[in-house]
Protein backbone atom coordinates (compact mmCIF):
# COMPACT_ATOMS: atom_id res chain seq x y z
CA UNK A 1 0.00 0.00 0.00
CA UNK A 2 0.96 3.26 -0.81
CA UNK A 3 2.52 5.39 2.74
CA UNK A 4 0.50 8.28 1.88
CA UNK A 5 -2.67 6.30 1.61
CA UNK A 6 -1.26 4.36 5.09
CA UNK A 7 -3.91 5.70 8.24
CA UNK A 8 -5.42 8.17 5.67
CA UNK A 9 -9.32 7.26 5.99
CA UNK A 10 -11.98 8.51 3.71
CA UNK A 11 -15.47 8.60 3.72
CA UNK A 12 -18.45 10.02 0.85
CA UNK A 13 -22.02 8.87 0.27
CA UNK A 14 -21.73 6.56 -2.77
CA UNK A 15 -25.61 6.96 -3.91
CA UNK A 16 -27.79 9.75 -5.84
CA UNK A 17 -30.59 10.96 -4.49
CA UNK A 18 -34.60 9.68 -4.67
CA UNK A 19 -33.97 6.53 -3.59
CA UNK A 20 -34.82 4.58 -0.05
CA UNK A 21 -31.27 3.60 0.49
CA UNK A 22 -28.19 5.68 0.45
CA UNK A 23 -24.63 4.28 0.60
CA UNK A 24 -21.74 5.68 2.17
CA UNK A 25 -18.28 4.57 1.46
CA UNK A 26 -15.93 4.12 4.33
CA UNK A 27 -12.12 3.18 2.96
CA UNK A 28 -8.61 3.91 4.31
CA UNK A 29 -6.18 1.85 6.71
CA UNK A 30 -8.01 1.54 10.37
CA UNK A 31 -11.68 1.92 8.42
CA UNK A 32 -12.97 -0.82 10.30
CA UNK A 33 -11.81 -0.32 13.55
CA UNK A 34 -13.05 3.24 13.32
CA UNK A 35 -16.83 2.13 12.23
CA UNK A 36 -16.85 -0.35 15.27
CA UNK A 37 -16.50 2.87 18.04
CA UNK A 38 -20.12 3.61 16.23
CA UNK A 39 -21.66 0.71 15.40
CA UNK A 40 -23.18 -1.70 17.88
CA UNK A 41 -23.85 -5.18 16.08
CA UNK A 42 -27.85 -6.35 16.60
CA UNK A 43 -25.92 -9.46 17.86
CA UNK A 44 -23.91 -8.30 20.66
CA UNK A 45 -21.29 -11.62 20.64
CA UNK A 46 -19.75 -9.79 17.05
CA UNK A 47 -16.51 -7.81 17.47
CA UNK A 48 -16.82 -5.40 14.66
CA UNK A 49 -12.97 -5.15 14.35
CA UNK A 50 -12.26 -7.84 13.86
CA UNK A 51 -14.93 -8.69 11.17
CA UNK A 52 -13.44 -10.80 8.21
CA UNK A 53 -13.73 -9.61 4.27
CA UNK A 54 -16.71 -9.78 2.85
CA UNK A 55 -18.96 -10.11 6.28
CA UNK A 56 -22.58 -8.21 6.60
CA UNK A 57 -23.31 -7.13 9.90
CA UNK A 58 -26.98 -5.73 10.81
CA UNK A 59 -27.02 -3.33 13.72
CA UNK A 60 -27.21 0.54 14.79
CA UNK A 61 -25.38 3.21 14.69
CA UNK A 62 -25.19 5.87 17.72
CA UNK A 63 -23.90 8.94 18.73
CA UNK A 64 -23.35 10.04 22.81
CA UNK A 65 -27.02 7.57 23.31
CA UNK A 66 -28.73 9.31 20.57
CA UNK A 67 -29.88 6.39 18.12
CA UNK A 68 -29.24 8.00 14.20
CA UNK A 69 -30.00 4.91 11.81
CA UNK A 70 -30.65 1.25 11.75
CA UNK A 71 -27.93 0.01 9.01
CA UNK A 72 -26.51 -2.99 7.47
CA UNK A 73 -22.23 -2.59 6.89
CA UNK A 74 -20.40 -4.38 4.60
CA UNK A 75 -16.79 -5.29 5.42
CA UNK A 76 -14.05 -6.11 3.03
CA UNK A 77 -10.18 -6.19 3.76
CA UNK A 78 -7.57 -5.33 2.04
CA UNK A 79 -6.89 -5.91 -0.87
CA UNK A 80 -9.91 -7.48 -1.44
CA UNK A 81 -11.93 -4.04 -1.99
CA UNK A 82 -12.79 -1.67 -4.40
CA UNK A 83 -9.75 0.58 -3.30
CA UNK A 84 -7.28 -1.78 -2.52
CA UNK A 85 -7.97 -0.76 1.75
CA UNK A 86 -9.57 -1.95 4.48
CA UNK A 87 -13.49 -0.63 3.46
CA UNK A 88 -16.69 -0.21 4.99
CA UNK A 89 -20.13 0.29 3.13
CA UNK A 90 -22.96 1.51 5.22
CA UNK A 91 -26.51 0.86 3.54
CA UNK A 92 -28.46 3.40 5.37
CA UNK A 93 -31.95 5.25 4.89
CA UNK A 94 -31.76 7.67 2.24
CA UNK A 95 -32.81 10.69 4.64
CA UNK A 96 -30.53 13.33 4.08
CA UNK A 97 -30.32 14.25 7.70
CA UNK A 98 -29.37 10.50 8.36
CA UNK A 99 -26.75 10.24 5.87
CA UNK A 100 -25.31 14.05 6.95
CA UNK A 101 -25.22 12.85 10.53
CA UNK A 102 -23.53 9.69 9.84
CA UNK A 103 -20.76 11.60 7.77
CA UNK A 104 -20.50 14.13 10.74
CA UNK A 105 -20.07 11.48 13.34
CA UNK A 106 -17.44 9.95 11.30
CA UNK A 107 -15.50 13.26 11.19
CA UNK A 108 -15.58 13.27 14.90
CA UNK A 109 -13.19 10.00 14.44
CA UNK A 110 -11.21 11.89 12.06
CA UNK A 111 -12.57 10.62 9.41
CA UNK A 112 -11.89 13.11 6.15
CA UNK A 113 -14.52 13.49 3.69
CA UNK A 114 -13.53 12.18 -0.14
CA UNK A 115 -12.71 14.57 -2.47
CA UNK A 116 -13.61 13.74 -6.22
CA UNK A 117 -12.39 10.39 -7.79
CA UNK A 118 -10.13 9.72 -4.54
CA UNK A 119 -11.75 6.29 -4.22
CA UNK A 120 -10.60 5.00 -8.00
CA UNK A 121 -7.79 7.45 -7.30
CA UNK A 122 -6.58 5.28 -4.17
CA UNK A 123 -7.63 1.84 -6.33
CA UNK A 124 -4.78 3.36 -8.88
CA UNK A 125 -2.60 3.90 -6.38
CA UNK A 126 -3.15 0.44 -4.95
CA UNK A 127 -2.92 -1.34 -8.26
CA UNK A 128 -6.72 -2.34 -8.09
CA UNK A 129 -6.56 -0.49 -12.08
CA UNK A 130 -4.46 0.98 -14.43
CA UNK A 131 -5.05 4.96 -15.33
CA UNK A 132 -7.34 3.63 -18.48
CA UNK A 133 -9.83 1.82 -16.59
CA UNK A 134 -9.60 3.97 -13.82
CA UNK A 135 -11.37 6.68 -16.72
CA UNK A 136 -13.65 4.35 -18.05
CA UNK A 137 -15.09 3.90 -14.29
CA UNK A 138 -15.72 7.76 -14.94
CA UNK A 139 -17.02 7.03 -18.61
CA UNK A 140 -19.27 3.69 -17.28
CA UNK A 141 -20.91 6.05 -14.63
CA UNK A 142 -21.48 8.60 -17.54
CA UNK A 143 -23.05 6.31 -20.48
CA UNK A 144 -26.00 7.07 -21.72
CA UNK A 145 -26.36 5.10 -24.58
CA UNK A 146 -25.82 0.85 -25.25
CA UNK A 147 -22.56 1.53 -27.75
CA UNK A 148 -20.91 3.82 -24.64
CA UNK A 149 -21.70 1.24 -22.07
CA UNK A 150 -20.19 -1.12 -23.93
CA UNK A 151 -17.15 0.43 -24.99
CA UNK A 152 -16.75 1.86 -21.16
CA UNK A 153 -17.11 -2.03 -20.24
CA UNK A 154 -14.25 -3.23 -22.31
CA UNK A 155 -11.94 -0.31 -21.40
CA UNK A 156 -13.01 -1.64 -17.68
CA UNK A 157 -12.41 -5.12 -17.94
CA UNK A 158 -8.69 -3.79 -19.62
CA UNK A 159 -9.18 -4.75 -22.76
CA UNK A 160 -8.08 -1.43 -24.13
CA UNK A 161 -4.85 -1.78 -21.51
CA UNK A 162 -3.81 -5.28 -22.75
CA UNK A 163 -3.27 -3.55 -26.19
CA UNK A 164 -1.60 -0.93 -25.25
CA UNK A 165 0.29 -3.01 -22.81
CA UNK A 166 1.03 -5.44 -25.74
CA UNK A 167 2.33 -2.64 -27.84
CA UNK A 168 4.28 -1.30 -25.07
CA UNK A 169 6.42 -4.70 -24.13
CA UNK A 170 7.47 -4.85 -28.11
CA UNK A 171 8.70 -1.49 -27.92
CA UNK A 172 10.57 -2.10 -25.08
CA UNK A 173 12.11 -5.53 -26.61
CA UNK A 174 13.04 -3.23 -29.72
CA UNK A 175 14.51 -0.63 -27.23
CA UNK A 176 16.37 -3.14 -24.89
CA UNK A 177 18.09 -4.41 -28.06
CA UNK A 178 19.19 -0.70 -29.14
CA UNK A 179 20.37 -0.30 -25.77
CA UNK A 180 22.61 -3.12 -25.87
CA UNK A 181 24.26 -1.86 -29.36
CA UNK A 182 25.20 1.30 -27.84
CA UNK A 183 27.07 -0.83 -24.41
CA UNK A 184 28.58 -2.77 -27.18
CA UNK A 185 29.18 0.04 -29.91
CA UNK A 186 33.13 0.08 -29.48
CA UNK A 187 32.89 -3.61 -30.39
CA UNK A 188 30.59 -3.02 -33.50
CA UNK A 189 28.31 -5.41 -32.63
CA UNK A 190 24.69 -5.83 -33.95
CA UNK A 191 22.21 -7.16 -31.99
CA UNK A 192 19.43 -6.81 -34.44
CA UNK A 193 18.85 -6.89 -38.72
CA UNK A 194 17.67 -3.21 -39.52
CA UNK A 195 15.47 -4.51 -41.87
CA UNK A 196 13.51 -6.32 -39.32
CA UNK A 197 13.55 -3.71 -37.12
CA UNK A 198 12.26 -1.33 -39.44
CA UNK A 199 9.15 -3.73 -39.94
CA UNK A 200 8.40 -3.95 -36.32
CA UNK A 201 8.84 0.06 -36.25
CA UNK A 202 6.16 0.00 -38.80
CA UNK A 203 3.34 -2.62 -37.52
CA UNK A 204 3.93 -1.18 -34.31
CA UNK A 205 3.36 2.30 -35.97
CA UNK A 206 0.26 1.06 -38.16
CA UNK A 207 -1.19 0.03 -35.32
CA UNK A 208 -1.07 3.18 -32.79
CA UNK A 209 -2.15 4.97 -35.97
CA UNK A 210 -5.60 2.77 -36.28
CA UNK A 211 -6.00 2.99 -32.58
CA UNK A 212 -5.75 7.16 -33.22
CA UNK A 213 -8.36 7.05 -36.13
CA UNK A 214 -10.65 5.50 -33.95
CA UNK A 215 -11.16 8.32 -31.37
CA UNK A 216 -13.46 10.44 -33.91
CA UNK A 217 -16.23 7.18 -33.14
CA UNK A 218 -14.98 6.30 -29.74
CA UNK A 219 -15.89 10.15 -28.84
CA UNK A 220 -18.83 10.92 -30.44
CA UNK A 221 -20.09 7.29 -29.21
CA UNK A 222 -19.07 8.52 -25.44
CA UNK A 223 -20.32 12.31 -26.07
CA UNK A 224 -23.46 11.10 -28.25
CA UNK A 225 -22.83 11.56 -32.39
CA UNK A 226 -23.46 14.95 -33.64
CA UNK A 227 -26.48 15.26 -36.56
CA UNK A 228 -26.64 18.77 -38.02
CA UNK A 229 -29.62 19.46 -39.86
CA UNK A 230 -28.79 22.14 -42.63
CA UNK A 231 -30.16 23.41 -45.51
CA UNK A 232 -31.78 26.82 -47.23
CA UNK A 233 -34.54 28.22 -45.03
CA UNK A 234 -38.40 26.95 -45.49
CA UNK A 235 -37.29 23.46 -46.49
CA UNK A 236 -38.69 21.55 -43.45
CA UNK A 237 -35.60 21.55 -41.55
CA UNK A 238 -37.58 22.11 -38.27
CA UNK A 239 -40.36 19.87 -39.12
CA UNK A 240 -37.65 17.24 -39.79
CA UNK A 241 -36.92 17.70 -36.44
CA UNK A 242 -40.00 17.06 -35.10
CA UNK A 243 -41.07 14.46 -36.30
CA UNK A 244 -37.53 12.63 -35.76
CA UNK A 245 -38.14 13.39 -32.05
CA UNK A 246 -42.03 12.75 -31.89
CA UNK A 247 -42.54 15.90 -30.51
CA UNK A 248 -43.15 19.89 -31.65
CA UNK A 249 -39.63 20.88 -30.26
CA UNK A 250 -38.76 23.29 -33.16
CA UNK A 251 -41.12 26.21 -33.49
CA UNK A 252 -42.51 25.56 -37.59
CA UNK A 253 -43.23 29.04 -39.74
CA UNK A 254 -43.87 29.59 -43.45
CA UNK A 255 -41.70 32.82 -42.46
CA UNK A 256 -38.15 32.38 -43.74
CA UNK A 257 -35.50 33.04 -40.60
CA UNK A 258 -37.80 31.84 -37.90
CA UNK A 259 -34.75 29.71 -36.39
CA UNK A 260 -32.11 31.85 -35.60
CA UNK A 261 -30.36 30.05 -32.98
CA UNK A 262 -29.32 26.18 -32.59
CA UNK A 263 -32.03 23.79 -31.24
CA UNK A 264 -30.17 21.09 -29.74
CA UNK A 265 -31.93 17.15 -28.95
CA UNK A 266 -30.92 13.66 -28.51
CA UNK A 267 -32.50 10.51 -29.59
CA UNK A 268 -31.50 6.94 -29.09
CA UNK A 269 -31.71 5.02 -32.06
CA UNK A 270 -29.92 1.25 -32.24
CA UNK A 271 -28.40 1.66 -29.02
CA UNK A 272 -26.55 4.77 -30.03
CA UNK A 273 -27.19 8.35 -28.58
CA UNK A 274 -27.53 10.89 -31.89
CA UNK A 275 -27.37 14.69 -30.86
CA UNK A 276 -29.51 16.76 -33.42
CA UNK A 277 -28.99 20.00 -34.48
CA UNK A 278 -31.81 22.06 -35.96
CA UNK A 279 -29.57 25.22 -37.35
CA UNK A 280 -30.37 28.71 -38.95
CA UNK A 281 -31.35 28.36 -42.88
CA UNK A 282 -28.53 28.95 -45.17
CA UNK A 283 -29.02 31.91 -46.73
CA UNK A 284 -27.81 35.51 -47.08
CA UNK A 285 -28.60 37.09 -43.88
CA UNK A 286 -31.49 39.40 -43.08
CA UNK A 287 -29.65 41.23 -40.17
CA UNK A 288 -27.07 41.18 -37.16
CA UNK A 289 -29.22 38.84 -35.29
CA UNK A 290 -29.89 36.16 -38.39
CA UNK A 291 -25.96 36.36 -39.45
CA UNK A 292 -25.19 35.59 -36.15
CA UNK A 293 -27.02 32.36 -36.30
CA UNK A 294 -25.74 31.47 -39.74
CA UNK A 295 -22.08 31.40 -37.83
CA UNK A 296 -23.09 28.91 -35.77
CA UNK A 297 -24.60 27.28 -38.19
CA UNK A 298 -21.09 27.10 -39.75
CA UNK A 299 -19.78 25.98 -36.46
CA UNK A 300 -21.68 23.14 -36.08
CA UNK A 301 -20.91 21.69 -39.37
CA UNK A 302 -17.57 21.75 -38.25
CA UNK A 303 -18.55 19.60 -35.41
CA UNK A 304 -20.58 17.39 -37.18
CA UNK A 305 -20.26 13.62 -37.48
CA UNK A 306 -23.32 13.40 -39.80
CA UNK A 307 -25.06 16.08 -41.91
CA UNK A 308 -28.69 15.48 -42.82
CA UNK A 309 -28.40 18.14 -45.58
CA UNK A 310 -32.37 19.34 -46.32
CA UNK A 311 -33.77 20.14 -49.94
CA UNK A 312 -36.70 20.43 -51.28
CA UNK A 313 -38.24 17.80 -53.97
CA UNK A 314 -39.80 20.88 -55.91
CA UNK A 315 -36.01 21.64 -56.22
CA UNK A 316 -33.56 21.03 -59.35
CA UNK A 317 -31.08 18.11 -59.14
CA UNK A 318 -28.21 20.62 -59.92
CA UNK A 319 -29.05 22.90 -57.29
CA UNK A 320 -29.41 20.09 -54.70
CA UNK A 321 -25.61 19.10 -55.59
CA UNK A 322 -25.04 22.84 -55.13
CA UNK A 323 -25.98 22.49 -51.53
CA UNK A 324 -24.08 19.56 -50.97
CA UNK A 325 -21.38 20.76 -52.48
CA UNK A 326 -21.81 24.41 -50.15
CA UNK A 327 -22.13 22.39 -46.89
CA UNK A 328 -19.12 19.90 -48.01
CA UNK A 329 -17.20 23.64 -48.40
CA UNK A 330 -18.11 24.52 -45.05
CA UNK A 331 -16.86 21.57 -43.05
CA UNK A 332 -13.22 21.95 -44.93
CA UNK A 333 -11.53 19.08 -43.70
CA UNK A 334 -14.05 17.27 -41.79
CA UNK A 335 -14.53 13.97 -42.36
CA UNK A 336 -18.16 14.10 -41.63
CA UNK A 337 -21.04 12.20 -43.43
CA UNK A 338 -23.36 14.16 -45.51
CA UNK A 339 -26.98 12.68 -45.97
CA UNK A 340 -29.32 14.67 -48.62
CA UNK A 341 -32.68 14.91 -47.10
CA UNK A 342 -35.07 15.55 -50.28
CA UNK A 343 -38.44 16.94 -48.07
CA UNK A 344 -41.77 17.95 -48.95
CA UNK A 345 -41.54 14.80 -51.45
CA UNK A 346 -45.50 14.57 -51.39
CA UNK A 347 -45.20 18.04 -53.50
CA UNK A 348 -44.41 15.88 -56.61
CA UNK A 349 -45.49 12.74 -58.72
CA UNK A 350 -44.10 9.36 -58.49
CA UNK A 351 -42.31 10.22 -62.25
CA UNK A 352 -41.36 13.36 -61.30
CA UNK A 353 -39.16 11.20 -58.15
CA UNK A 354 -38.28 8.90 -59.92
CA UNK A 355 -36.34 11.26 -62.50
CA UNK A 356 -35.13 13.45 -59.42
CA UNK A 357 -33.34 10.40 -58.10
CA UNK A 358 -31.97 9.25 -61.34
CA UNK A 359 -30.45 12.71 -61.91
CA UNK A 360 -29.27 13.18 -57.96
CA UNK A 361 -27.26 9.45 -58.56
CA UNK A 362 -25.83 10.82 -61.53
CA UNK A 363 -24.49 14.00 -59.80
CA UNK A 364 -24.27 13.15 -56.08
CA UNK A 365 -21.87 10.75 -54.53
CA UNK A 366 -23.53 11.40 -51.11
CA UNK A 367 -26.89 9.00 -50.61
CA UNK A 368 -30.31 10.71 -50.71
CA UNK A 369 -33.60 10.03 -49.21
CA UNK A 370 -36.71 11.18 -50.65
CA UNK A 371 -39.48 11.74 -47.23
CA UNK A 372 -42.05 14.09 -46.22
CA UNK A 373 -42.12 15.41 -43.15
CA UNK A 374 -45.75 16.37 -43.12
CA UNK A 375 -46.99 12.80 -43.31
CA UNK A 376 -43.97 11.23 -41.48
CA UNK A 377 -43.21 9.11 -44.81
CA UNK A 378 -39.55 8.20 -45.49
CA UNK A 379 -38.60 9.07 -41.52
CA UNK A 380 -37.58 4.97 -40.76
CA UNK A 381 -34.96 5.34 -43.77
CA UNK A 382 -33.43 8.37 -42.10
CA UNK A 383 -33.06 6.47 -39.10
CA UNK A 384 -31.99 3.17 -40.93
CA UNK A 385 -29.30 5.80 -42.40
CA UNK A 386 -28.28 7.29 -39.58
CA UNK A 387 -27.43 3.77 -37.56
CA UNK A 388 -25.79 2.27 -40.25
CA UNK A 389 -23.59 5.92 -40.58
CA UNK A 390 -21.93 4.68 -37.63
CA UNK A 391 -19.19 2.49 -38.12
CA UNK A 392 -20.63 -0.63 -36.14
CA UNK A 393 -18.01 -2.91 -37.62
CA UNK A 394 -15.21 -1.18 -35.30
CA UNK A 395 -17.99 -1.95 -32.08
CA UNK A 396 -16.94 -5.78 -32.32
CA UNK A 397 -13.69 -5.15 -30.83
CA UNK A 398 -14.40 -2.43 -28.45
CA UNK A 399 -11.21 -2.43 -26.83
CA UNK A 400 -9.33 -0.99 -29.99
CA UNK A 401 -11.36 2.20 -30.18
CA UNK A 402 -10.35 5.23 -28.12
CA UNK A 403 -12.71 7.34 -26.34
CA UNK A 404 -10.58 9.61 -24.28
CA UNK A 405 -8.77 12.90 -25.66
CA UNK A 406 -5.65 12.36 -23.74
CA UNK A 407 -5.28 8.99 -25.28
CA UNK A 408 -5.70 10.00 -28.64
CA UNK A 409 -2.88 12.79 -27.65
CA UNK A 410 -0.30 10.00 -26.03
CA UNK A 411 -1.20 7.84 -29.17
CA UNK A 412 -0.52 10.94 -31.66
CA UNK A 413 3.02 11.58 -29.86
CA UNK A 414 3.50 7.60 -30.41
CA UNK A 415 2.78 7.60 -33.84
CA UNK A 416 5.09 10.68 -34.07
CA UNK A 417 7.98 9.01 -32.18
CA UNK A 418 8.02 6.22 -34.30
CA UNK A 419 8.22 8.02 -37.47
CA UNK A 420 11.06 9.53 -36.29
CA UNK A 421 12.06 6.18 -35.43
CA UNK A 422 11.70 5.16 -39.33
CA UNK A 423 13.61 8.50 -40.56
CA UNK A 424 16.59 7.80 -38.50
CA UNK A 425 16.58 3.98 -40.23
CA UNK A 426 16.18 5.86 -43.76
CA UNK A 427 18.62 8.45 -43.00
CA UNK A 428 21.06 6.58 -40.99
CA UNK A 429 20.61 8.40 -38.02
CA UNK A 430 22.91 7.49 -35.16
CA UNK A 431 21.65 4.68 -33.13
CA UNK A 432 21.73 6.83 -29.67
CA UNK A 433 18.92 9.29 -31.15
CA UNK A 434 16.97 6.66 -32.22
CA UNK A 435 16.99 5.34 -29.18
CA UNK A 436 15.85 8.81 -27.77
CA UNK A 437 12.75 8.09 -29.97
CA UNK A 438 11.69 4.92 -29.38
CA UNK A 439 12.31 5.64 -25.44
CA UNK A 440 10.00 8.49 -25.70
CA UNK A 441 7.13 6.36 -27.69
CA UNK A 442 7.23 4.30 -24.32
CA UNK A 443 7.28 6.87 -22.18
CA UNK A 444 3.66 8.60 -24.35
CA UNK A 445 2.75 4.63 -24.59
CA UNK A 446 3.15 4.47 -20.39
CA UNK A 447 1.33 7.60 -19.65
CA UNK A 448 -2.42 6.05 -20.81
CA UNK A 449 -2.30 3.39 -18.46
CA UNK A 450 -0.08 5.12 -15.76
CA UNK A 451 3.03 2.51 -16.17
CA UNK A 452 5.79 5.10 -16.71
CA UNK A 453 8.60 2.84 -14.86
CA UNK A 454 12.08 3.98 -16.28
CA UNK A 455 13.65 0.77 -15.19
CA UNK A 456 11.26 -1.35 -17.49
CA UNK A 457 14.04 -1.43 -20.15
CA UNK A 458 17.24 -2.22 -17.62
CA UNK A 459 14.68 -5.23 -16.43
CA UNK A 460 13.90 -6.65 -20.21
CA UNK A 461 17.54 -6.14 -20.66
CA UNK A 462 19.04 -8.32 -17.94
CA UNK A 463 15.97 -10.75 -17.74
CA UNK A 464 16.99 -11.76 -21.50
CA UNK A 465 20.58 -11.87 -22.12
CA UNK A 466 24.02 -12.86 -20.14
CA UNK A 467 26.02 -9.69 -20.23
CA UNK A 468 29.21 -10.90 -18.33
CA UNK A 469 31.18 -8.16 -18.96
Amino acid sequence: MNEVQKGNIICATATSGGGAIALIRVSGKGAVETLAEIFQPIDKEIDVSKAKGYTLIYGTISSHGELIDQVLISVFRAPHSYTGEDMVEISCHASPFIQRRIIEILIEKGVKTASPGEYTMRAFMNGKMDLSQAEAVADLIAADSEAAHRLAVSQLRGGFSEGIEKLRQELITFASLIELELDFSEEDVQFANRFAMTGTVIKTKDMVDRLASSFRLGNAIRNGIPVVIAGRPNVGKSSLLNVLLQEERAIVSGIPGTTRDTIEEVLHLGGFLFRFIDTAGLRQAGDEIEELGIERTHIKLRAASIVLAVAEATDTAESIVRLAAGIDEIMGNSEARVIVIVNKSDLITRSAASALKRELRNLCSCPALFVSARDSSGIEEIRKELISSVETGRLDNPQYIVTNARHYEALKNVSDSLQRVLDGFRDGIPTVLIATDVRQAIYYLGQITGRITPDDILGEIFSKFCIGK
